[in-house]
């Protein structure tokens, strides 16, 4: 079992180097007591990074994937002539702190976008996913081009006007009578998730998401909006894409 220490709030999203213990290692792969790695799912991409640790251990998280209560971290040699890990190792972990910042950006602006999207048009995100430097969202309807200068104009306002960002958690049948559980997605929740972890923007959405996000919407930096090419009539597509600078780290 690997407790998922990144979970607990959103200052725990920002640790980019912790200490952990070797458990098991399965074939290609480091399993640790507790990890601020975050492993693939929800639509979101790992994080990458390094394990290093005594008589020269260096390791390249190249993936981070999860297996039943264990997270396995996928990692190759960075250096020769160090000594095996070995289980009950102390290990220091390194996270490759630009990848996870665009990450968390792209997820709560993904979030904040579709929100506002509801909110303009009724609309509901089928599904969303990061790659890269842009995310996508599917929508359960087509929206109108004339949308999207709102949207673009909704993401650059919680930039100049912040809002903060909350984890909570609530019992599920708190969440399932809960005003925003109807809109916040057309995915249902698995039915063995209880407590649910929420991620709160501040006067404008709440949604259950196990990934990682921004302390404040002030963060999110430069991102645009483009409508994906569709038939008329069909499910609209959403790109957002990060158009900026890097963000300086917080």
């Amino acid at each position: 079992m690997t407790e998922l220490a990144y979970l607990a709030d959103p200052a725990a999203a920002y640790v980019r180097e912790f200490a952990a213990r070797v458990t098991a290692l399965p074939p290609g792969a480091v399993v640790l007591d507790r990890t601020f790695f975050y492993p693939t799912g929800g639509g979101q991409p790992s994080d990458r990074g390094r394990l290093v640790g005594p008589e020269g251990v260096d390791l390249e998280v190249a993936d981070v994937t999860k297996s039943g209560g264990a997270v396995l971290h996928r990692v190759r040699a960075a250096s020769t002539g160090a000594r095996p890990v070995r289980v009950g190792d102390e290990l220091t972990g390194r996270i490759d702190w630009e990848r996870r910042h665009r990450h968390m950006r792209l997820h709560t602006a993904q979030h904040l976008l579709s929100a506002r999207i509801y909110a303009r048009a009724g609309l509901r995100t089928r599904r969303a996913q990061l790659a890269g430097v842009e995310a996508t969202l599917d929508l359960e309807g087509p929206l109108e081009p004339s949308q999207l200068p709102l949207l673009d104009g909704d993401l650059r306002e919680a930039v100049e006007h912040p809002r903060a960002v909350r984890v909570r958690f609530l019992p599920r049948p708190e969440w399932d009578d809960h005003p925003d559980a109807g809109r916040s997605g057309l995915v249902p929740l698995p039915p063995h998730v209880d407590p649910v972890r929420i991620i709160e923007i501040e006067a404008t959405d709440a949604c259950p998401c196990g990934g990682t996000h921004l302390r404040t919407t002030s963060e999110l930096g430069a991102v645009a909006v483009s409508l994906s090419p569709s038939a008329p009539g069909s499910r609209a597509r959403l790109r957002l894409m990060d158009v900026g600078p890097p963000i300086p780290a917080p």
